[in-house]
Formats: C-alpha cells, structure tokens, sequence
C-alpha cells in the first residue's frame, strides 16, 4: 500500500504544506492514498490508486475493478477458451460456420470498433487478425531464435489482407450474436480492448462511489476525479521518452496535468523484434501490410479510455498531417506526437495540459477564508 497521508494538526503546518487533508461539505475529512495492483489481465501490469477515508474502503473498489477485468479479459481473448464463455476466440473458431452467442459487453466493443473504424477512414480494423496473427507468429519465432528471425513473405500477408473486410462481421443486437461471414476472417481487439475495458471498470466503480483515483493497465491510464491531497488539482502523468528504456532517469519526454481524462500512448518501442539489424514493431500498417513508419508514438488525451486507446493506434497509422486533422475534429480529443527525428508535435488543446508549456498540477489558490473559518470552530 502507498503510504498513508497523515492529517494536520496547526494552522502553520496547513499553511506551509495543506498536508494531504481537504475539507469537504464543512466537515475535515482525511483521504489517504493506497495503491495495489495485479498482472492477470491483458497481459500487463494494471495498478489502481485510489484515495479513500479507509483501507476498507480502497479494498472494495480495488477488488471490484481486479475481478471486472478479469472477466473483461477472458471476453475479448482470442487466444483461449474458458468454460461457459463465448469469447473473441470462439467468435474466430465459428468464422463462415455459425453465429455465435455473446455477452453485451463484445456487441458493445465491436460496434464501437466498426464505428470509429470508419471515422478513422479504415486505418484501425479489428477485423485484421487474420494479417496480425502471421506478424505475431513471426515476431514470437524470431524473440524464440533472434539468429534466424525472419519476415512474413509479402505474399502470404496480401492473402491474409484479402479476408479483412469489417463488413463481415455481422452483429445482431436483437440476438447478441456475431458472426464472420468470411471463414479465413480473424477478429484481433487488441488495439482497443484493454482501454475498453479500463473505461467500463473505471465508469462501474464511479457508479460504486469512487470519486479520486488512477486505473493504469500498460499504456492505459483513466483518472477519476482529481486527488483530494489538497496540494493538486490534477494528476501528474508522464509520458514515456520512446528513444529511452523505460526504467532510466530521462525516461520521460512530457507530463500532462488531467482529471478525469485518459491518457493512451501507442509507439514502435512497446513490441518488437529485430530482422538483420532491423527492429520491427506490432502496428500494422493496414496499406502497406508493414510496420508503420510516420513516427514513433502517439499519446491521446481524452475522457473515454476505450476511445483513447482505439485513436492512439488509429492516429500512430497515419502521416502527422492527416492525423492532425482528424484529431482536431473529434470533440475533446488531444494528442501527441513524437516524431521520426524526436520533435514533438500536438494538437493546440493540449499545451495548456503540458509541464513544458507552463501546466502545473499543484493548487495555486486557496479560500483562506473558509480555511480560517474551519479552525476557529
């Protein structure tokens, strides 16, 4: 657990520091922050910070988003089968043979993902699995035996690409089914799966009472509300440095100050492996059938989780430019780039969230009023 935020006890102690206490409703309430995390779920650390009256408290949200996301990942998996769920996988298993029966939360991430696959103009397609699957089968040999790492043939990706055809995937919300309607057809979330899920927890556990806290799974960070310490009004999140390791002193090359917003990176950096010298990374340019080659990262800032991480791919696979403009279109969206040559451009809505353009997450008001008021009753 984090360690625990002690209240004040004089005025001059409050007044130098505010001391992690914030008075609400006219009472004195002390929040304290505790953390904890699990690496079950979508193949990545996932760490919940929350601040609550009570560890109690923190406890039960904790262990509603650990067992929501568990139940989220063995859904949208397309790698195994679990007994008694229709998952991802079992949609793959039955593509040209049959519909198939599923929870709600799949119709919801596939509708949305055929939506904003055509406000996107198509670069993002969840139904590329069939071409995703042959760059993975490739890149898992080539971490296995790096000295003989190879690439796919460009012939056996325009035939995976020939069967790629979203309109395919047919949904029948009356019946909560899917269906592929083309056999070689391979349905592959991953690209959106995991902010989707981190969106639908963190919206549940609001619901249950959460007001202050972080859900970050990987990449995928979804803040509620703002920290209740009384020295900021907002998170601090960085933003990894794609030119550094993640675990060296100049790791970071932004921080962004939000409250309830969510912060997505996509990049070259996060999977990859090397051809002859060559690091190839896991997003697929959907024209090209390559890794894409327009930058290194994009970070996107805005309230859905599941939208922040569907944009952060669907904008790493376009030229800046195009990207730009698409971004700017999509109401209280942001975005960032780092480019081939470690410049970084954004979106104009974003600076005033930016350390680097004066933002600051710490409090530079205070009603000295009401906090005199509190100590003389």
């Amino acid at each position: 657990m984090a360690k625990k935020l002690t209240a004040f006890a004089a005025f001059a102690f409050l007044f130098l520091s505010l001391a992690g206490c914030r008075f609400l409703s006219g009472t004195d309430s002390v929040y304290t922050q505790y953390s904890a995390s699990f690496f079950d779920c979508f193949d990545t650390l996932t760490q919940v910070v929350a601040q609550t009256k009570t560890e109690e408290e923190f406890n039960r949200y904790y262990n509603q988003i650990h067992a929501r996301m568990q139940y989220l990942h063995k859904l949208f998996d397309i790698y195994h089968d679990y007994d008694g769920i229709n998952n991802i996988k079992t949609i793959n298993d039955n593509a040209g043979i049959r519909p198939v029966k599923v929870e709600k939360e799949i119709i919801d991430l596939l509708l949305f993902s055929k939506e904003w696959h055509k406000k996107t103009g198509g670069r993002m397609n969840v139904a590329f699995g069939s071409v995703l699957k042959i760059w993975h089968d490739y890149r898992t040999a080539g971490l296995t035996d790096p000295a003989n790492a190879l690439l796919p043939p460009m012939v056996l990706l325009q035939e995976a690409a020939r069967h790629t055809d979203i309109d395919k995937v047919i949904i029948d919300e009356e019946n909560s089914t899917v269906y592929l309607a083309d056999r070689q057809m391979r349905l592959d979330v991953g690209g959106v799966a995991k902010g989707f899920a981190v969106e639908i927890a963190a919206r549940e556990s609001i619901d249950a009472g959460l007001t202050s806290g972080i859900i970050g799974a990987g990449g995928n960070i979804r803040t509620i509300g703002a920290p209740k310490d009384g020295r900021r009004e907002k998170w601090s999140i960085g933003i990894q440095n794609p030119s550094q390791p993640l675990f060296s002193d100049d790791n970071l090359i932004e921080t962004v100050y939000v409250a309830d917003l969510s912060v997505v990176s996509s990049g070259d950096y996060q999977r990859y492996y090397y051809v002859n010298g060559k690091a190839y990374h896991h997003i697929i340019d959907p024209h090209t059938l390559m890794p894409a080659e327009y930058n290194r990262a994009v970070t996107v800032v805005v309230e859905d989780s599941g939208l922040a991480d569907f944009m952060s791919t669907a904008l790493f696979l376009m030229p800046f430019s195009e990207g730009l403009a698409l971004a700017e279109s999509i109401d209280g969206l942001e975005a960032m780039w780092v480019m081939k040559d470690g410049s970084v451009k954004t979106t104009e809505g974003l600076k005033p969230l930016m350390k680097s353009q004066g933002a600051t997450n710490s409090v530079r008001k205070y009603n000295w009023e009401r906090i005199l008021r509190i100590f003389r009753e």
